[in-house]
């Protein structure tokens, strides 16, 4: 027989994640610490697993994990419902959490949003995250959907492609001529490189292809799309762009192509709750459709 999972176990579980302490989730539901710990233990009991480490801030364990994202989707659906029924105090804007990388938030995803239609009356909450990684988001239940470079659904998500984003290697020219004289993978891996942060590999992967071992240790970190590209165009290092940031930069001459011949598509996919939202159903139809028409096939 599969143990039933009682509501009110699984929005005590949510509240000690979210409020990061038991003594905190106990004043959040206006019960005692006490009757929190009791909860909790009842639901581990139930499901036969350690759903928290009980470290502070305490953190979902993987089962717990999957049990956060259960209780946020739970919260979603009653409050859609009480909207469409015109039911309890529930008349505000439904809130959209989404995970989405840089380079999209500052090329296409803000103009997608603003395809949702003012009549679903939904605001966003957007995490900025690399494309590699925002499936984690999805999978602690932190979001409700991503754009994500992982084509393997996060368990209760559905995929669906977006399109490629093209990356091009560029350098002011100044740079190029100082640093780029010779034959050009050896010269890019000792070149001064920009990277977003520590966990950006793509410069790296970039040169691999070329059979080379990976970038320079002299890289400079910078965490914006925006700010990216403009430290590539100050003459800070060398770096992969996304086209439709470099084009205006290259036709300018603030910027030259570096292998015009080897561009780098990275395929972006859409991963949402398979939940029965209309607020996530509009969100997800604007992605969509301005994904097919900024992204290449």
């Amino acid at each position: 027989m599969i143990p039933e999972l009682p509501l009110d176990l699984v929005r005590t579980l949510l509240a000690v994640v979210d409020e990061g302490t038991f003594d905190a989730a106990a004043a959040a539901l206006h019960v005692t610490p006490s009757a929190v710990s009791q909860r909790v233990k009842a639901l581990e009991q139930r499901t036969g697993r350690v759903l928290l480490v009980r470290t502070k801030p305490v953190r979902p364990t993987e089962s717990g994990q999957v049990v956060v994202r259960f209780a946020r989707q739970l919260a979603r659906l009653e409050r859609d419902a009480h909207a469409e029924l015109g039911l309890g105090e529930e008349t505000g804007p439904a809130r959209v959490s989404v995970a989405v990388n840089a380079d999209s938030l500052a090329t296409w995803f803000l103009s997608a949003l603003a395809r949702v239609p003012e009549s679903a009356r939904v605001c966003f909450e957007l995490r900025r995250e690399d494309q590699s990684r925002t499936a984690e988001l999805l999978r602690d239940g932190r979001v409700m959907a991503a754009v994500t470079s992982s084509p393997v659904p996060v368990a209760g998500c559905s995929v669906r492609p977006l399109g490629r984003m093209r990356y091009v290697a560029v350098a002011r020219p100044d740079f190029a001529a100082r640093h780029l004289g010779g034959p050009l993978p050896a010269a890019l891996a000792v070149a001064p490189v920009l990277s977003f942060d520590r966990g950006d590999d793509l410069q790296d992967a970039f040169l691999r292809e070329w059979g080379v071992a990976g970038a320079s240790e002299v890289r400079h970190a910078v965490p914006t799309s925006e700010g990216f590209v403009e430290a590539v165009a100050a003459g800070l290092g060398w770096g992969l762009v996304p086209e439709v940031q470099a084009e205006p930069l290259l036709r300018a001459g603030r910027l030259v192509a570096l292998a015009p011949e080897r561009p780098v598509d990275v395929p972006l996919y859409w991963q949402q709750w398979k939940l029965d939202s209309p607020a996530l159903a509009a969100v997800a139809d604007a992605v969509l459709t301005a994904g097919a028409r900024a992204l290449r096939d």
